[in-house]
């Protein structure tokens, strides 16, 4: 009975210990993964190197695909094509699961980057079929509108201007700016290639414009150097005038690859200059031969001498375990079966308390997030409607019952999912003018119903809790007379901005009150920002940002 019990006891330690390890290695791989996303970060494809290798010992397969995929995209960006595509085959072998949303979408972005690869290698038959790839596995509409924009751009390569057309004006459904920009000057050609007659310049121009407008100098360069094509056969004052211009810009933001074509296109134009301008091309060509040789060095250096340690690292380990193994055989006895029995007694009762005790705190934290919830939802729910009755003494009483049935359904479906409400967006702002009155004037300012596109709807639902927490602390303890609530939205951030020109928060970092802390807890939990400060002019600002998208996969 005590071998059995023995056995039994050193089997569970060792799967104890085994799971420890697992966690540390896993808090690691997700250090290493933090570390490579950090921006001007010049050892992001080290890092990502040495994350990949942690996800693997722990056999985190998505950890591996997404540290394998961004290290493509870094390759890319430093014209090691070819390496680029063999790192993203790699990391295709460990996307499996296609029915994971953030498979899908690390798959997708793969394939695209083996897509621009082979376009720049110029096998545009392997580009298409990445790009369609793409585009199967795509499961954000923004990057399905760049990936129909890329595939466009290889068929007009391949002179198929129809097919290239016909996914450009799916780009256009872009709701990004510099995105419409893109496809809408990359549409423009395609017509002007298919039809000579065909004028493109309106829209070239307004593509020029936009990108002007958005200081996007890459986006600037691919104007004109499109445009500078277009006058080549037209009129060759204006084809130099815009070649010197995309030189002037791709000088400006140090794009060498831009300067090499605006050079081309300046010693064919401009014969007064030629000598020049060859030289320079010469120069600068050499440099970026050097710069992308450097680059495949460079990764294949660092990816061997990680490689190295690793396997130093394992012959160390396996040496180790193997001298622990000894050192455990040589002190087994009597003693250490006694030993372990009585450690094993006390274990198990120090266990069992603890789990008592993790027990009890779980019961607690529920308790406090049910408490949490029912604040937000019931007694802010009870004091806006308060509000809504004595700014609205004529309310229809059909709204008022309307209304309580709401929350009635709110509180009651505390501890479920939400579900999407498809009036969400008019229930937003009809919460926020409610609070105005002849004594206090709420304002929202820049409310769209399209501000919540790409803003999941927990999201959504937490920040109108916190909007309308503020607003009731506003009528609560501001005595502001003037209230605003601006909205905001650009490719990266949805920003809410709260003003009032009430008495403020006195010792504002001292004087936080479990309200604020409650919101600052909220925010967090969605992946925002807030910030609390006065306002110069009396009063308080709250501003809020909710991040859209993030930079890396």
């Amino acid at each position: 009975m005590k071998i059995t019990f023995l056995l039994f006891f050193l089997i569970l330690l060792s799967s104890c210990s085994q799971k420890n390890n697992n966690i540390q290695k896993e808090s690691i791989a997700n250090f290493y993964y933090k570390k490579a996303k950090e921006p001007k970060q010049d050892l992001t494809f080290y890092y990502f190197n040495l994350a990949k290798n942690s996800y693997l010992e722990i056999q985190d397969s998505l950890g591996v695909g997404k540290s394998l995929v961004n290290m493509a995209i870094i390759q890319h960006n430093q014209g090691d094509y070819y390496g680029s595509i063999e790192t993203s085959l790699e990391a295709n072998k460990f996307l499996k699961n296609v029915k994971d949303s953030i498979i899908r979408w690390t798959l997708a972005a793969s394939y695209n980057n083996m897509g621009i690869c082979s376009s720049y290698l110029y096998d545009f038959d392997n580009s298409i079929k990445f790009y369609n790839q793409a585009l199967k596995y795509a499961n954000v509409p923004e990057n399905k509108y760049t990936y129909y924009n890329n595939l466009g751009d290889v068929l007009v390569s391949l002179k198929k201007y129809k097919e290239a057309q016909s996914n450009f004006e799916k780009a256009l459904q872009t709701k990004v700016k510099s995105n419409y920009a893109k496809a809408l000057n990359n549409l423009a050609r395609a017509k002007y290639n298919d039809n000579p007659n065909y004028d493109p310049l309106p829209e070239l121009y307004e593509a020029l414009k936009i990108r002007q407008q958005q200081n996007d100098l890459y986006g600037e360069n691919s104007s004109y150097a499109t445009i500078s094509n277009y006058f080549l056969t037209k009129d060759k004052n204006k084809a130099l005038y815009y070649a010197k211009r995309m030189l002037e810009v791709a000088t400006k933001n140090d794009s060498k690859e831009d300067q090499l074509q605006a050079l081309q296109k300046i010693i064919t134009l401009d014969k007064e200059n030629y000598l020049k301008y060859f030289a320079r091309f010469q120069t600068l060509n050499d440099d970026v031969q050097i710069t992308r040789s450097k680059a495949k060095n460079q990764f294949a250096v660092v990816r061997y001498d990680v490689e190295q340690k690793n396997a130093e690292n394992q012959r160390l380990k396996l040496r180790d375990t193997e001298n622990e193994i000894d050192i455990l055989y040589r002190n087994i006895g009597i003693g250490s079966l006694i030993t372990i029995l009585i450690s094993g007694f006390f274990y198990y009762k120090k266990r069992k308390k603890r789990l008592e005790q993790e027990k009890e705190i779980e019961v607690k934290n529920t308790q406090l997030k049910m408490s949490k919830k029912v604040h937000d939802v019931v007694a802010n729910g009870l004091y806006h409607m308060m509000i809504d009755v004595q700014n609205n003494p004529e309310m229809d009483k059909t709204k008022i019952l309307n209304d309580i049935e709401k929350m009635y359904e709110e509180s009651r479906d505390i501890s479920h999912e939400n579900i999407a409400e498809k009036d969400f967006a008019p229930r937003f702002i009809n919460m926020i003018t409610s609070y105005s009155s002849e004594e206090q004037r709420v304002l929202p300012v820049s409310y769209k119903e399209s501000i919540w596109e790409n803003i999941p709807y927990n999201t959504q639902l937490e920040l109108y809790y916190i909007i309308r927490e503020i607003l009731v602390n506003m009528k609560k303890h501001s005595k502001a007379k003037l209230a605003s609530v601006k909205f905001e939205k650009n490719d990266k951030n949805l920003i809410i901005r709260y003003t009032d020109n009430g008495v403020g928060i006195a010792n504002l970092e001292q004087q936080k009150g479990t309200g604020i802390h409650n919101t600052e807890n909220r925010i967090e939990s969605i992946g925002g920002d807030i910030t609390f400060e006065k306002n110069p002019t009396g009063g308080l600002i709250i501003e809020i940002t909710i991040p859209i998208q993030s930079k890396y996969v």
